[in-house]
């Protein structure tokens, strides 16, 4: 288990990605300081720091559509977060189930 503090070393702000425990789709993205991911720990649901408000936040704590942490796992460079998340209800703020769902590109197969 790595201590938080390699996590921190580069940066105080790191990206998290969310990704669903069991289907592994890509839920959203949102960016951690130490005390987030502390709080993460302990209550075992996402916290993250809201660049926009400039404070914490634990998803869900309006909507009630929590984030419950199952797995957290780092990038080879230690300054990336992936969660493995079990959402109730939907994670992004719009009502869809995942954050990523504006198409901006796409192969097409007829040429």
């Amino acid at each position: 288990m790595l201590d938080l503090d390699c996590l921190f070393q580069k940066s105080e702000l790191i990206p998290v990605i969310i990704q669903h425990a069991h289907t592994r789709e890509v839920l959203m993205l949102g960016f951690t300081n130490r005390e987030a991911a502390e709080r993460t720990l302990v209550t075992r649901t996402a916290w993250f720091w809201s660049r926009s408000r400039k404070k914490l936040w634990n998803k869900g704590e309006s909507s009630g559509h929590f984030l419950h942490v199952k797995k957290i796992v780092t990038d080879c460079d230690t300054d990336t977060l992936l969660y493995f998340c079990i959402p109730e209800g939907p994670a992004c703020h719009t009502g869809a189930p995942s954050c990523f769902f504006n198409t901006v590109w796409e192969e097409n197969d007829h040429g």
